[in-house]
């Protein structure tokens, strides 16, 4: 007897050391989600858990208005995760300072990710220098919501496709609404649509290796003469989205027919307009100057950082949320849409009505300039835009003095591209 328990007491701890060595070997990966994408996808990684028993992930949930200066912090103090959700404007700044791992070797043999299944723009989004950064988790643009009921009154049967056709649109839409309505809302505070009509021109928003400001180029200016001209004809009231009491109200009182927004207001829309005018919205892509038009792809991407000790495990998660149905399950979770065109086939998206516009702009969605300074800029645009609409400021020297200060912003990148072209 005392034989056996001296064999137990020897035993015992070296089945618990075998536990406990299995234990330690499982891997923990952190991953910085953003706003409602980190309170859905625990709900998708119970199953990768479940098919990968040694990885276990842990989400850190970060507010939109946070996330930015919590990632430069991290990246500053090396305490950056093992993988993360960027936005898409953000990924040069992150690529530029060498915290991403480029990921193209990785999907060149991966049997999930295949880049021809992805919508073309949002795909060049991840791609700085000829070198990938990211993999597209979903996509937004934007694109026209409109009152078909309104539409219809004013005599027209079909959203427009086209510059021409919107603007005789506009007119008539005004003229037919309510003393005290518009044609159009367009917030001040927003700079998307204005960027949106910018990129449908010939013409880039910058120019020489994106180092100065393009922006009183002719097709630059013909985009921001068509935008002013909706707020000097009337047809737009020269308002923020704060100075409308709630747009969804306003929508369905007429107050405006047409609102340019993305893909989020879809089920917004569902859900706040009365029954009354259910039936009377639909969705358009943008016209262009000469036909459907162009929208910069926003949304975010899935990054594997360069710290990680753990590349091998971010790579098996990067490639299970990019799986066609993890991509759709997302969706159903909070509205996401799927950057993979085969995402879209034989499911509720496909045959939604709201959601084919948005599919159909897809196809025509180009990257935003991938710079680190792009979304200073774009709020200059927009600052111009505001000048112009408001201050009553001359096209001309608006665009003058947006050239100036986007070039004054692009002067680091100047003085290092010169840099670097001098060395060696």
């Amino acid at each position: 007897m005392n034989v056996l328990v001296r064999l137990a007491a020897l035993v015992l701890p070296l089945g618990l050391g075998a536990c406990g060595a299995a234990h330690d070997a499982r891997v923990t990966l952190s991953f910085w989600a953003i706003g409602r994408e980190a309170e859905v996808v625990p709900a998708l990684l119970a199953e990768f858990e479940r098919l990968h028993p040694n990885v276990h992930v842990e989400v850190q949930a970060l507010p939109l208005t946070a996330a930015h200066e919590k990632l430069l912090t991290a990246f500053a103090g090396d305490a950056l995760p093992d993988i993360g959700q960027l936005g898409n404007t953000w990924l040069p700044e992150l690529a530029t300072l060498g915290a991403l791992e480029p990921l193209q070797a990785r999907v060149d043999a991966s049997p999930v990710i295949r880049s021809d299944d992805y919508f073309e723009g949002i795909w060049d989004t991840n791609v700085m220098d000829g070198t990938l950064y990211g993999v597209p988790w979903y996509i937004d643009t934007r694109l026209v919501f409109y009152r078909t009921d309104l539409l219809a009154a004013a005599g027209f049967d079909a959203p427009p496709r086209d510059w021409a056709e919107w603007s005789r649109q506009l007119a008539a839409v005004k003229q037919h609404a309510k003393p005290g309505d518009y044609s159009i809302l367009l917030p001040l505070n927003e700079f998307e649509l204005l960027v949106n009509l910018g990129v449908q021109q010939a013409d880039p928003l910058l120019r020489d290796d994106a180092t100065r400001g393009n922006f009183e180029s002719a097709g630059f200016r013909r985009a921001f003469t068509f935008y002013v001209d909706m707020y000097r004809n009337g047809w737009a009231p020269p308002m923020s989205e704060t100075q409308i009491s709630n747009v969804w109200d306003e929508f369905a009182n007429g107050f405006y027919a047409f609102y340019v927004t993305g893909p989020w207001n879809v089920g917004e829309f569902k859900r706040r307009l009365p029954a009354r005018v259910q039936g009377d919205w639909a969705t358009a892509p943008l016209p262009g100057p000469d036909g459907p038009g162009a929208a910069i792809g926003g949304g975010s991407s899935l990054v594997m950082f360069r710290a990680s000790r753990h590349k091998e495990e971010v790579w098996q998660l990067i490639e299970f949320l990019s799986q066609p149905e993890q991509q759709q399950r997302l969706h159903d979770l909070c509205g996401d849409l799927p950057p993979r065109r085969s995402a879209w086939q034989g499911t509720a998206l496909a045959s939604d009505p709201y959601a084919k516009a948005f599919h159909d702009q897809l196809e025509r969605t180009v990257a935003a300039p991938k710079i680190p300074e792009w979304e200073r800029i774009a709020q200059e645009v927009r600052y111009a835009a505001e000048r112009t609409v408001r201050g009553g400021q001359p096209i001309d020297r608006s665009l003058g003095d947006l050239d100036a200060r986007v070039d004054a912003i692009l002067g680091k990148r100047r003085w290092m591209l010169e840099r670097r072209k001098a060395a060696p």
